[in-house]
C-alpha cells in the first residue's frame, strides 16, 4: 500500500488556508485512507488489520454520540488529517477523561497541522466538560506526536514498555496528560 488513493497534497509550511471543522460523513474516504497508512506503514496506531470504512463510520459515530468533536483539518477541499477524542476507557466514571487521537496524511506531516488540530480539539473538549485529556502515544520513537503533545502543555505521566507487538518489534506507549478547564480543582457539573 502506497500513501492515501488521493493525489500528493500540495505542501506548506504554514496554516494558511487550513480550516479545521467538524467532520462529516462525506469525509469517512479520506479518513480512512489516511487511518489505512498508518496502520500499515506506522506504529502510532497498534492496529495491525485495516478497519472497514464502515468500521470507521462505527468509530466516528461513537464520538459523536457522545457529544465529543470528531473534527478534520483540510486545505483547498482536501482533508488533511483528522482527530477526534474518546473517553479513555468505557466506564462512566472516566467520561471527564478523554483520549485523543490525531491521524494526517503523510505529506502534511510536519507542518504544524497536528498541533492546529489538537488545540482545536481540546478546546471543543473543554467547551464539551471535559477536565482531563490523556495521550497514548504508540511508539516512545513517536517524536511528532509527542512533540505537539508537549508543545501543548502535556506532562509526561509514565511509559509501557513493551505493550504492542507490531512490525517484528517490541513497541513502548507513552503516556502524557493534561488538564482541562479546571481539571481536578472542582467538582463537574
Amino acid at each position: 500500500m502506497n500513501k492515501p488513493e488521493t493525489a500528493p497534497l500540495e505542501t506548506s509550511n504554514s496554516a494558511a488556508g487550513l480550516l479545521i471543522r467538524p467532520s462529516a460523513e462525506s469525509d469517512l474516504p479520506r479518513i480512512h485512507a489516511i487511518y489505512e497508512w498508518a496502520v500499515v506503514h506506522g506504529t502510532g496506531t497498534f492496529e495491525t488489520e485495516v478497519p472497514s470504512v464502515e468500521e470507521m463510520g462505527r468509530r466516528r459515530a461513537e464520538v459523536l454520540g457522545r457529544a465529543l468533536p470528531f473534527l478534520v483539518a483540510e486545505r483547498g477541499g482536501q482533508v488533511l488529517g483528522y482527530a477526534y477524542a474518546n473517553y479513555f476507557r468505557p466506564r462512566m466514571a472516566y467520561r471527564y477523561c478523554l483520549e485523543d487521537s490525531i491521524y494526517l496524511h503523510p505529506d502534511a506531516q510536519g507542518q504544524g497541522v497536528g498541533r492546529l488540530l489538537l488545540a482545536e480539539l481540546m478546546a471543543r473538549c473543554e467547551a464539551a466538560g471535559g477536565r482531563q485529556m490523556l495521550a497514548v502515544i504508540g511508539d516512545a520513537d513517536n517524536k511528532g506526536s509527542i512533540g505537539v503533545h508537549t508543545a501543548l502543555g502535556f506532562e509526561h505521566t509514565g511509559v509501557l514498555k513493551a505493550a504492542g507487538w507490531k512490525f517484528g518489534r517490541w513497541l513502548d506507549v507513552v503516556l502524557m496528560q493534561r488538564c482541562l478547564g479546571p481539571g481536578e480543582t472542582s467538582n463537574p457539573a
